[in-house]
């Protein structure tokens, strides 16, 4: 058993990479848009592009991290190496230097390729830790459920509080409040990695006898056909997840025409995704895990096609749905996450070669491929409804913003689904692989 003490330690590590992560999905789009002044078509490219050198340097950590050594483990170095480049490059990226249009557009591609790559340096090994902190499949769930609340914990902490300090913090000047505010928040976040790190503890190592090289555990993660699932599954998940939050402000401020409740919808959004969170552990002791989170995901498109039909005076309703959204939605994040543990003690069961790094670091590629694309999506659709920053929108942009919020998320819900058919590491197949691998250490 992880001790509760523990199990929060190693939910700070996910507070702080929420602070970034949360506040790219949630306001960096805009910030680029309507604060740096930079055209959202480049913006949705430009998200999209750096997921091409995602795909170089998730992997490279992932086997870089598993061939680590240290005193205090494989993964665990690398958040106190890291947490501080990471918050330096956070403040970095909102940043508003005076510059030409041209210029603007070089320094945001900078910024945010840099951003994203100590965000891989720091994340990847911060995510495999999550596979070594116990072998007891259970308590696997409730590592990430624990992780996901303090996340989410994290997002609650930038979707209150980043409009209110950019304001107060700026006094006026929204690109000095944007700047300012992330630097607070970069700070608590460097801490908290550092509580994480300290905090926790590596339990579970490869066989002795492991021989092995990037090639060959590149090869034999391809072989792993459960990783195959679970990385079509995150492209799928991902892309329509961060298509809806990367709009939500635009859905407030433009369809239903209440600017100044932007921090309440998006907060009280957060509070949904936290019960959904505590919510998960319970869950996937009662009933099968996979059967579980498919039921959850097509719960959640049901969400999003509902929340197409509500009026833009219904606001109550409005809300409500984007809560019970999330609610719903994110009470299956930690159920994903611990399948990943799981793909991990298939893959050694399968191949006999434990690739722990690998195996996080490509399913976090394809995390990010999908937040690139929900994010590059979001950009575009915007550039396509004829969006213009912080004006009235014509009806055709208001309906398009509401079709790009409601019904093309609920896609990515239903694919997941349909990819998830695939899984079939359930409660009896991933306990039979446990028993067996405990076997094979004796």
């Amino acid at each position: 058993m992880i001790s509760i003490k523990e199990k929060i330690a190693y939910g700070l590590g996910d507070t702080a990479s929420n602070i970034v992560f949360q506040t790219v999905m949630l306001f960096l789009t805009f910030f680029y848009t309507d604060i740096f002044g930079i055209s959202p078509a480049f913006v949705g490219t430009m998200f999209l592009a750096v997921r091409l050198i995602d795909a170089v340097t998730d992997p490279l950590m992932g086997a870089l991290a598993d061939r680590t050594n240290t005193r205090w483990g494989k993964f665990r170095p690398y958040l106190l190496w890291f947490a501080l480049p990471f918050g330096f490059i956070s403040v970095l990226a909102f940043t508003t230097p005076d510059l030409t249009e041209d210029g603007k557009m070089i320094y945001a591609f900078v910024t945010y390729t840099a951003l994203m790559m100590v965000y891989t340096a720091i994340n990847i090994p911060y995510c495999a830790l999550g596979g070594v902190l116990t072998a007891d499949p259970k308590e696997r769930v409730s590592v990430q459920s624990y992780r996901f609340v303090f996340a989410m914990l994290g997002g609650l902490l930038v979707s209150g509080l980043t409009l209110p300090l950019v304001e107060f913090l700026g006094e006026g000047d929204q690109a000095k409040g944007y700047q300012l505010t992330i630097t607070a928040m970069s700070i608590l976040g460097v801490a908290m990695f550092l509580v994480c790190f300290w905090g926790t503890k590596e339990r579970l190592h490869p066989p002795i006898d492991q021989q092995s090289s990037f090639k060959k555990d590149f090869g034999d993660m391809l072989k792993n056909d459960q990783w195959r699932v679970l990385a079509v599954a995150s492209v799928c998940l991902l892309s329509g997840m961060v298509l809806r939050t990367s709009l939500a402000i635009y859905y407030v401020k433009y369809y239903l025409n209440m600017p100044d409740s932007i921090t309440l919808f998006i907060t009280l959004g957060m509070v949904g995704n936290i019960f959904g969170c505590i919510l998960a552990e319970p869950l996937a002791k009662r009933f099968c895990k996979v059967k579980a989170y498919i039921t959850l995901q097509l719960l959640a498109a049901a969400m999003c096609i509902v929340s197409y039909f509500v009026p833009s005076d219904q606001v109550v309703l409005a809300f409500g749905m984007f809560i019970i959204w999330g609610f719903t939605f994110n009470m299956a994040t930690p159920l994903l996450w611990a399948k990943m543990a799981d793909v991990v003690d298939y893959g050694q069961y399968k191949n006999g070669v434990r690739i722990t790094g690998m195996i996080y670091s490509s399913v976090i590629f394809f995390i990010k491929l999908g937040v690139a694309i929900g994010g590059a999506a979001a950009g575009w659709l915007l550039a396509g409804y004829g969006y213009q920053a912080d004006t009235v929108q014509t009806e055709a942009t208001q309906q398009g913003i509401l079709i790009s919020f409601t019904l093309f998320p609920a896609i990515g819900s239903i694919l997941v689904a349909l990819v998830m058919r695939w899984y079939v590491l359930d409660n009896k197949r991933v306990d039979e692989i446990h028993l067996e691998l405990n076997r094979e250490v004796k």
